[in-house]
């Protein structure tokens, strides 16, 4: 039981460390609005130091792809356009139930404007018990409750452009845009052996190309985002070193470094002082390690001040090379922030499709039991620790 009265004693201080914090990163966003004026007049200069650095820099820095000081106004969605988006959840396995298995839901919407015709809004549910889907990822030293939340990711993009062929094939021509939630850089691939990379990323990259054959840009929604790669850009600027090479100069740690001055200042932070409302900023390539492993489905991003927020908003390459599909992806991105009051009403309704709660899960369990005796395989109980904190302890 959580004592509130020894809690209270502990928020003082808690907040004297946030005002102080506050006041540090006023002063780090002066310097790297600074930063930022020095690169908008020195961009090619800036470029060639962090192509110079190479591999020998300790942190990853985006690469911008169009001038530092771009500011476009996201044109107005048109009136007739469709919009496709996913969301999973899971119940995970356990060794406390009566079968070893695992569950995963992707909701899935699609959002007509403007033409009449009914949204379809709907779940689908999976269970994987075979010896496949729950051991095979222990051949690279993966549990499984984290191998689940890997096929989980791959899913919704199956499911999406799944979605996707359908809509295209009903013979309806409109503007349309495919949406995720979350960064399309997969921060779990690092750990993964090859081949388990493989597995998870193939069927991901396939259906990311049948967005591109069906020209629907894919795009992904981060709220709320604690991104570095913009300020790891400008702290080049902050190098004392012609060219910068943490490795050599620094010893390879970049904690306390000269360059290391506006951690903690996201890039958000930056962009809020930046970008007007319905405003974009440049496009920027990730150059994450990871992404090495993405072929030709590199990913950009840019930051959109969408009134409420400023949000990162990432996609293939793809995407952001064709001028149509990005301003076409982005406006309708951002009609639906307006319509969402404040998060694109599509992911929010596609998480409410997905979400699976804990009254869900028991009677998953409870579905289970139920078929089991009724195939004649006995009375099958949860272990005694399961049946315990089932029980009331008043």
């Amino acid at each position: 039981m959580l004592d509130f009265n020894k809690l209270a004693g502990q928020l003082p201080a808690l907040s004297r460390y946030l005002a102080e914090e506050n006041l540090a990163n006023r002063q780090r966003l002066q310097v790297a609005q600074a930063l930022l004026g020095q690169a908008i007049e020195q961009q090619p200069d800036w470029l060639e130091r962090c192509q110079d650095a190479g591999s020998g820099l300790g942190f990853a820095p985006a690469v911008p792809l169009e001038p530092l000081a771009t500011k476009v106004t996201i044109p107005p969605a048109p009136a007739i356009h469709t919009v496709l988006a996913t969301d999973g959840s899971q119940i995970a396995p356990s060794h406390h139930e009566v079968v070893y298995c695992y569950l995963i839901n992707i909701g899935y919407v699609l959002l007509h404007y403007g033409s009449g015709r009914l949204p379809r809004l709907d779940s689908i549910p999976e269970v994987f018990y075979q010896a496949q889907d729950l051991y095979q990822c222990r051949q690279w030293g993966i549990r499984t409750e984290e191998w689940l939340g890997h096929r989980r990711t791959q899913l919704e993009a199956v499911i999406l452009a799944e979605l996707a062929t359908q809509w295209c094939h009903s013979g309806v021509s409109e503007p349309a845009v495919a949406l995720v939630d979350g960064s399309l850089t997969y921060w779990f691939l690092e750990s993964l052996p090859a081949a388990a990379r493989s597995v998870i990323l193939t069927p991901i990259f396939e259906a990311w190309q049948v967005c591109q054959r069906l020209r629907i840009p894919l795009m992904s929604y981060l709220s709320a985002g604690r991104s570095l790669e913009v300020m790891n850009f400008l702290r080049l600027g902050l190098c004392p070193y012609l060219v910068p090479d943490c490795q050599s100069h620094c010893d390879g740690h970049t904690e306390g470094a000269p360059c290391d001055k506006l951690k903690p200042l996201r890039d958000t932070t930056l962009m809020q002082t930046w970008l007007e409302p319905g405003e974009r900023g440049a496009l920027w390539r990730s150059t994450h390690c990871i992404l090495e492993h993405y072929g030709e489905q590199q990913v950009v991003f840019c930051y959109v001040n969408v009134g409420t927020e400023i949000a990162r908003i990432e996609f293939p390459l793809w995407v952001a090379e064709d001028e149509q599909l990005l301003n076409q992806g982005l406006s309708l991105l951002l009609a639906q922030v307006n319509k969402g009051y404040g998060y694109p009403v599509a992911l929010a309704e596609a998480h409410n499709q997905a979400v699976v709660r804990a009254g869900d899960r028991a009677r998953f369990f409870a579905l289970i039991e139920e078929q089991l005796q009724r195939s004649g395989l006995g009375q099958l109980l949860p272990s005694a620790k399961e049946s315990r904190k089932r029980e009331s302890l008043a």
